[in-house]
């Protein structure tokens, strides 16, 4: 029975599901963004966040602990110096998921899984969008109310005109 074990075990033992989530965070540390499908990326969100939020706080304990899940030294070195430096000030949801469809093959759903900080055009876009306010349906209906009512705009634009003499008509 497989009681209270919420990890997808991804048709793998465990020393090769290991290695596979091992090789895929290294790969999304060098290039920030990875194609996969979507149980591999979900799998990988729950094994890298941790080893990302270690990397927040750059002690010898830490270094240790993540090369021992990564095994690369060149990864460990881009997690604690670059990668670090731009997600030190977020709470956690360092990455995020963005669903691509299905593969032609096998029709698995396909997905690429990305670090938060690093997708510049996501980034641009939330600069320039106003940040929403919270609004109820009373204040809504109070703003209509205190409007003033327009019923037919194109009535009271033709009653505004000046009218012409009869010769001109």
């Amino acid at each position: 029975m497989r009681h209270n074990k919420s990890f997808n075990h991804l048709g793998r033992q465990k020393a090769h599901r290991a290695s596979l989530l091992a090789n895929m965070t290294i790969s999304l540390i060098f290039h920030k963004r990875i194609h996969t499908t979507l149980a591999k990326a979900k799998a990988l969100r729950m094994y890298a966040e941790p080893l990302l939020n270690r990397a927040k706080e750059d002690t010898m304990a830490n270094r240790r602990l993540v090369f021992s899940y990564l095994q690369n030294k060149e990864a460990v070195k881009i997690l604690f110096q670059e990668i670090a430096e731009k997600i030190g000030n977020r709470p956690g949801g360092y990455t995020r998921i963005l669903k691509t469809g299905n593969r032609l093959g096998d029709n698995a759903k396909t997905c690429f899984i990305e670090l938060v900080d690093y997708n510049e055009a996501m980034l641009k876009d939330t600069k320039d969008v106003k940040t929403k306010t919270r609004r109820s349906r009373r204040s809504s209906k109070a703003a209509a109310a205190e409007a003033p009512a327009v019923e037919n705009p194109v009535a009271e634009a033709a009653a505004e005109a000046p009218e012409l003499p009869e010769a001109e008509k």
